[in-house]
């Protein structure tokens, strides 16, 4: 396409063409020629496209009221047309695609969406739990080296990838169940669509059996991979899979992965490739293996609570479905008492003045506030309900510290 000096168009024009090209040129561009090649053909489809319909029907009253009247319409706006015109871009500024402060926000929004997806509590839970059990394999001062906080660190992020992608794969399952149970959630709020809900979970879960691979340690990878195939029968809709429409084969599942799993393979995990140490399983690690079979069941029923409504609308039989709210409610909460009780008696015979002391005064102070806290949750309020539970996985992390603590 030929190219001519914006101000100085072509006189081998015709018709129409010679009279647009000599209005445009004695007002538009009069006394100020801009030495910028653009083609005759895009530079005019702008300017039409700018002025609009009326463009030619002013150029015609404008040439009927004499020449200053014709040159003030395009003075006011020729400066703004010649920059955008040459340039090829839209003649609207936009000034907001600049600001840093919405450039801000956006980043904001996105880290929050990305942390709602992930379900900080399960995060959280699955690092503390992984920190309680590494310790339990550490014997005297000197192990804790930096192979120990190297081995930990290993395990912590693969299983956290590993989390990410199981809690992403059941908000991908239940997008429907939790625009009545979770609409805050990204994928049921629409922040996220199921492509990119893809994308995330698969992103993690290959770079969760990669790293277990790296890693070279047989008991990070198994559990890694039990948990994929686990997590992902619990949710996925195919048949003879989404093992969550059974209240017991869903609670199984997350006894296995939180009880079994977690204390046992991440233990495995420090004894045996981190310190090269023959398997073994030291009273403490059964003791948190017993416990946390406790508040994995605690979890598997409490967690369908609030979710009553999704559950009875698409056909979910949970346990709160069957039995009602209250009673699963109390259930919970006696199961934990349990755990408390029990943790309160080995404490006690602990050969260990210091781990008798805390591990008795500890779960003795959590059962005490977990049943003074369970006395006042409104069971009709599903927010009341909400909170409770998030209060029952911050006690279960002061379990943690409690059982960083060896029982002897």
């Amino acid at each position: 396409m030929d190219s001519a000096l914006v101000g100085s168009f072509s006189k081998a024009s015709l018709g129409g063409n010679v009279w647009r090209r000599d209005n445009l040129h004695k007002n538009c561009f009069s006394g100020s020629y801009v030495a910028v090649r653009v083609s005759r053909r895009r530079a005019w489809d702008i300017l039409e496209s700018y002025c609009g319909v009326g463009f030619q029907q002013h150029i015609f009253q404008q040439n009927t009221r004499g020449t200053k009247e014709k040159s003030t319409f395009y003075r006011r706006h020729d400066k703004k047309f010649l920059v955008n015109a040459t340039a090829g871009h839209p003649l609207e500024s936009e000034p907001e695609a600049y600001n840093p402060k919405s450039i801000w926000n956006s980043i904001k929004n996105a880290i929050d969406a990305f942390y709602r997806f992930s379900r900080p509590h399960t995060v959280i839970g699955t690092a503390l739990s992984i920190i309680s059990v590494s310790l339990l394999a550490v014997k005297n001062l000197s192990d804790l080296s930096p192979l120990f906080f190297r081995g930990v660190l290993e395990a912590v992020v693969a299983a956290l990838f590993m989390n990410i992608y199981i809690v992403g794969l059941n908000q991908l399952s239940d997008i429907d169940i939790d625009k009545v149970n979770k609409p805050y959630l990204p994928l049921a709020s629409g922040e996220y669509s199921v492509g990119t809900g893809i994308m995330i979970v698969t992103s993690f879960l290959i770079m969760s059996l990669w790293l277990g691979w790296v890693v070279g340690s047989w008991p990070l990878f198994w559990a890694l991979f039990i948990s994929f195939v686990l997590g992902t029968a619990y949710s996925i809709n195919l048949p003879l899979l989404r093992w969550k429409r059974s209240a017991v084969v869903a609670a199984m599942c997350i006894l296995a992965v939180r009880a079994v799993i977690v204390q046992l393979a991440f233990f495995l995990h420090m004894q045996m490739h981190v310190y090269k140490r023959p398997a073994a399983f030291s009273r403490p690690l059964i003791f948190a293996t017993a416990f946390m079979s406790f508040f994995s069941i605690v979890i598997a029923l409490f967690k369908d609570i609030p979710d009553i409504d999704g559950d009875k609308i698409f056909g979910i039989r949970s346990f709160t479905v069957r039995m009602g709210q209250k009673r699963v409610f109390w259930i919970c909460i006696s199961l934990l008492e349990m755990a408390y009780s029990v943790a309160v008696l080995v404490g006690a015979s602990s050969g260990f003045m210091l781990s008798k002391c805390v591990t008795v005064l500890g779960h003795t102070i959590l059962a005490v506030v977990l049943w003074n806290r369970a006395k006042s949750v409104d069971l009709n309020s599903k927010a009341a309900i909400t909170s409770f539970y998030m209060f029952v996985w911050k006690v279960n992390a002061y379990y943690h510290y409690l059982n960083a603590i060896a029982v002897e």
